[in-house]
């Protein structure tokens, strides 16, 4: 258990996903988390449940100030960490993608946490501490077909990641980003959700293979509960010198080792051979 109070920031706390079972194991733990979620109905069950919780949209700079405000005076300007949870995948092939589509990825996944991570990171610096840990995923590492827009959006988070951990060298605040695989969460639900609102499906050269793969995506066989996201968060903030990366499921480490010692062209085809079973 923790004996002084240390403040975590959690975006992205809808039920059902890895913010909340995260938010869950770290208050029983013994920290005191600040849980946000874009929907107020979704705040609401947070609060009812003994959360601190407030709307934090991370493409609202509106809202993301008036939570950061409240957080700031609710624990006197002091924050231990931020754990950067929130997003979506916006699947289809590129070429199908919208550059509206693209940016709104960009705008949640990329954007939204600069956004935070920005209002943060004065009040870590005057303390002379901090943790800033960013959910990736191991498709930031890697590349299969029909994920270009939320792979893009997280080899992006991997290269800020990295540049913010050198640049905050010295100031007492640490970086890690969180290489995930396969978990269960609604993400998968709410990305073919958002698939068939942004894909005109029936006018793509990709139709056919759209119907198997789309549907297929409603289920895998290879997922970690959530509280395997949890799990490791926690260890990160017990942490003195948290690692720059982590990774969760067996998949995020074969594949992520593959990438380091395969050729381009031996990746390439380990790449279209997931891709097509996937």
């Amino acid at each position: 258990m923790i004996e002084d109070k240390k403040y975590v920031l959690i975006t992205g706390c809808s039920f059902g996903g890895i913010g909340y079972a995260t938010a869950r194991i770290l208050q029983d733990m013994g920290y005191s988390v600040i849980a946000t979620a874009r929907d107020e109905e979704d705040v609401i069950l947070l609060q009812n449940e003994g959360f601190i919780a407030f709307v934090l949209d991370l493409r609202d700079k509106k809202t993301i100030d008036k939570a950061l405000r409240e957080t700031l005076h609710l624990t006197n300007n002091k924050l231990y960490a931020l754990f950067n949870n929130g997003g979506y995948g916006q699947l289809g092939a590129l070429e199908d993608l919208s550059t509206k589509a693209l940016r709104e990825q960009f705008e949640t996944n990329l954007f939204g946490y600069h956004r935070v991570i920005r209002k943060v990171l004065p009040i870590m610096k005057a303390q002379g501490y901090g943790k800033i840990i960013n959910h990736s995923s191991i498709l930031g590492l890697i590349s299969l077909r029909f994920r270009g827009a939320y792979q893009a959006s997280k080899y992006a988070l991997e290269g800020y990641s990295d540049t913010l951990r050198l640049e905050l060298e010295g100031t007492g605040i640490s970086v890690s980003v969180i290489n995930t695989g396969p978990v269960e969460s609604n993400f998968r639900t709410n990305a073919i959700k958002k698939f068939y609102e942004t894909v005109d499906v029936q006018n793509s050269r990709f139709k056919d293979i759209y119907a198997d793969k789309i549907e297929n995506r409603k289920k895998s066989g290879f997922s970690l509960p959530a509280s395997s996201v949890a799990e490791v968060v926690y260890q990160m903030l017990q942490s003195d010198k948290p690692k720059p990366r982590y990774y969760v499921t067996k998949a995020s480490y074969i594949l992520a080792y593959a990438k380091k010692v395969l050729s381009s062209k031996l990746n390439h085809k380990l790449w279209m051979a997931i891709s097509d079973r996937e």
